[in-house]
């Protein structure tokens, strides 16, 4: 019994690292997100709303991809150097996403 416990927990621990790990490794620069125009290659599907209470993201465009601040998104033109693809989409109700875009980047946040 003791030994099935203690493998359950090197099984948890094993798989809470591979999730942890690399988000740790993507938080020195900005989200770099490619934009499709197909909504079968998008990662998630992004509505941008007028209003901040809306949004699931408060995001900050930013153009500098050395940015590291949590809803600071930085476009980039190579989908092989993106962290994500988004699709915009016209129907809040087809979203996966629902982001407003802020002028201030220390109004730049999300919340899931």
């Amino acid at each position: 019994m003791e030994e099935l416990l203690k493998r359950t927990l090197l099984n948890f621990l094993i798989r809470l690292s591979l999730l942890v790990l690399p988000l740790l490794s993507f938080s020195a620069q900005a989200a770099q997100i490619y934009i499709t125009d197909y909504a079968s290659d998008a990662d998630a599907k992004v509505y941008v709303t007028q209003y901040q209470s809306d949004a699931n993201c408060i995001v900050y465009e930013t153009a500098y991809k050395s940015d590291n601040d949590p809803g600071v998104w930085f476009f980039t033109k190579y989908k092989s150097d993106a962290r994500a693809t988004i699709f915009y989409t016209k129907y809040k109700s087809d979203a996966s996403l629902i982001v407003y875009f802020t002028k201030y980047k220390s109004d730049a946040r999300c919340r899931y």
